[in-house]
């Protein structure tokens, strides 16, 4: 099984330190805001990594971390006139709220930064200790020139970093690249006694406290954005190493850029989205086979287009998995038994899986055995359910378990499209009969709870039309 190491830009073999057990540290949401598409990827990504070393028999412990303060949630708390806790909970809760509904399997741990404040200040203190650290006043900063291989991760060069510099750096740092690992209390900012006066925790030193206490000092996998190799993890690996003087983490794991129709995401473009907006108007079945078609590493276009498109490959694997509902309820227990290939579709879904994780080709076997499975049922119309079970059991292993692009156990809980439509309908006419009773009052109270459930009910003379928000 090979995995792609941004730390030496090869595909290596994977070799836990200890099998079967994996560490797994994916660096999770600073709580300030409702997350976006492109943090969905990272979480979805990182998911399917978790699930298919499941299925291959390793037992994973996956941790992710809730940044809980930092200078975003300030500044939220100060535009909001509410304390920071109040602004970090309720990002908390809303990140959690989509996860699940973005079908994301739980962490074994979710740790909050504010709960591990005493493990930060002992690691700076080591670090301290080691020379690697220096306080300026209640300001504690590591020194980037104390770490010989800083930049390793990212492939940046001191110097180089340190020419392209601000000229408004705070001079009272060794370096214009040395990094806050305690910040100096301010005022009316949540703050916590230390060695060196109050104040609160830097970013980056959150993360090398938290996976050093949950998952030991050095861990197997670190998987993040991108966009967090530099400084984020750069600056975690100098933490980390400069103060356990060992291997940080074995492969790094970096889930790549999404563009909107070609264009960076962002506020000032009108073109950010969050994931609630997407899951809006679209299913999660489909953002996560949208994001399964491109290998996790490489940028990404995302468009509703394409997410439409999704949709009708998640409904071909649907069609199937109904299909074969239905005729296992139908089958007889001494039926045909045809000749089907399950193992090459098992053994080509592993191989490409194997290959650092290669979710395009995953997803093509699986679209290979949809043709295939609805093909050997046709022809083979009195298959046994034995036989009509394992074809099943494929879609469960893989396209479930694995990719997350069906999920069987809510097919039996699914209002077909053409039942929600005759209900609505079934609604509406009731609504006109009292309407004719001149009961109006609750002819609008039923218009009132369609709104809130997302419909809009507009009044003509031919009738009630309806629209979703």
């Amino acid at each position: 099984m090979l995995i792609y190491n941004t730390l030496s830009r090869l595909k290596e073999e994977f070799r836990p330190l200890n099998p079967p057990f994996v560490t797994m540290y994916m660096c999770g949401p600073t709580v300030y805001d409702y997350f976006h598409i492109g943090n969905s990827r990272s979480f979805i990504m990182s998911d399917i990594v978790r699930n298919y070393l499941v299925y291959k028999g390793f037992k994973v412990k996956f941790v992710m971390n809730l940044t809980d303060i930092e200078d975003k949630i300030i500044k939220k708390s100060i535009e909001k006139n509410i304390p920071a806790e109040e602004v970090s909970q309720f990002y908390t809760d809303a990140f959690f709220e989509d996860i699940n509904k973005l079908k994301v399997k739980k962490a074994d741990i979710y740790p909050k930064a504010t709960a591990h404040i005493q493990e930060m200040i002992e690691l700076i203190l080591l670090l301290e200790k080691k020379g690697i650290a220096y306080n300026v006043n209640g300001d504690v900063y590591y020194d980037v020139k104390n770490f010989d291989s800083y930049g390793k991760l990212s492939g940046k060069k001191i110097d180089e970093l340190e020419s392209g510099a601000r000229v408004d750096v705070d001079e009272r740092k060794n370096n214009s690249l040395d990094f806050s690992l305690w910040k100096k209390a301010k005022q009316s900012e949540p703050s916590w006694d230390s060695p060196w006066g109050k104040g609160r925790p830097g970013w980056h030193i959150e993360c090398s406290a938290m996976s050093t206490k949950h998952l030991g000092e050095t861990i197997d996998i670190h998987a993040g954005g991108n966009d967090l190799i530099f400084p984020h993890h750069e600056n975690e690996i100098a933490q980390s190493e400069g103060a356990n003087e060992k291997e940080f983490v074995k492969y790094w794991m970096h889930f790549g850029f999404l563009n909107i129709q070609n264009e960076k995401m962002s506020k000032s473009l009108g073109n950010f989205f969050t994931a609630r907006d997407v899951l809006a108007r679209h299913s999660v079945e489909a953002i996560r086979l949208f994001f399964c078609q491109t290998h996790y590493g490489g940028p990404l276009n995302f468009s509703d287009e394409l997410l439409t498109a999704a949709q009708k490959g998640v409904d071909k694997i649907i069609n199937l998995a109904e299909r074969l509902d239905n005729d296992i309820n139908k089958a007889e227990v001494n039926g045909s038994t045809p000749i089907f290939v399950f193992n090459k579709f098992y053994s080509d879904f592993e191989t490409v899986m194997d290959d650092d994780f290669n979710t395009p080709q995953a997803a093509a076997v699986i679209f290979d055995f949809v043709r295939a499975a609805n093909k050997i049922i046709d022809e083979n119309p009195n298959s046994c359910k034995t036989f009509l079970i394992n074809l099943k059991e494929f879609l469960k292993k893989t396209a479930d378990e694995v990719l997350g692009v069906i999920h069987l156990e809510d097919l039996n809980k699914r209002v077909s499209p053409s039942l929600e439509t005759e209900l609505i309908n079934l609604i509406l006419n009731l609504r006109e009969d009292l309407k004719k009773e001149k009961n109006y009052k609750l002819a609008d109270e039923v218009r009132n709870k369609l709104n809130e459930l997302g419909l809009i009910v507009h009044d003509s003379k031919t009738g009630a039309v309806v629209k979703r928000k």
